[in-house]
This record gives C-alpha cells, structure tokens and sequence, in this order.
C-alpha cells in the first residue's frame, strides 16, 4: 500500500480572496473568471476587477464548474444552470431534513 499526498486548500468562508488568490487557487486565468462572471456562475464583491473579492462560495462554484466542464463537457452556459439546481436540490433537502421529527 502506497501513501498518497494530496494537496488541499482550507477555505475559511470569512475570508475575502483577491482575483489573483481566487486565480491561484482555482488554477485558472482572469479570462475564465471573468467568463463565469458574465455568465452568473459567481458574483464578486467590488466595483471592479482591482476591487473584487470573492469568498469561499464563489471559489467552490468556480471549482465545481471546473469539474464540469472538466469531467462532463458541460458548457458553461450548462454549468451555470447546473449549479443553481444543485443549490436548489440542497436547500429543498435541508428542508425536508429539518422537517422530519
């Protein structure tokens, strides 16, 4: 059996992250960023790119995009679409959950 190190980034959900920090830690460029920008996939805080911040939502929205496009080919028109129902399907089970006796 082989011990296998990967590496992980802990993100703490009080934390505003730059446009460079939020690239670095997603792997991408500004261009993607401003690309799930223009498609609703995130909202950073700021007036402009200098200005923006982005918190630990943004950054697992960006990362779970990724990974759709990544391991399904999804557009990100797609992946956009994908993530509002997937939020949606969270909250209706947090819902039911909370509702059970």
């Amino acid at each position: 059996m082989t011990n296998t190190i990967l590496p992980c980034t802990v993100l703490d959900e009080t934390t505003a992250y730059s446009l460079h920090q939020c690239c670095t830690l997603c792997r991408v460029n500004a261009q993607m960023i401003y690309e799930m920008i223009d498609e609703g996939v995130i909202s950073p805080m700021g007036d402009n790119p200098r200005n923006w911040c982005f918190g630990a939502i943004e950054i697992k929205r960006i990362q779970i995009t990724l990974r759709l496009q990544q391991d399904l080919r999804v557009n990100l028109p797609g992946a956009a679409l994908a993530l509002d129902l997937l939020e949606e399907l969270a909250e209706l089970q947090g819902l039911i959950s909370n509702k059970r006796p």
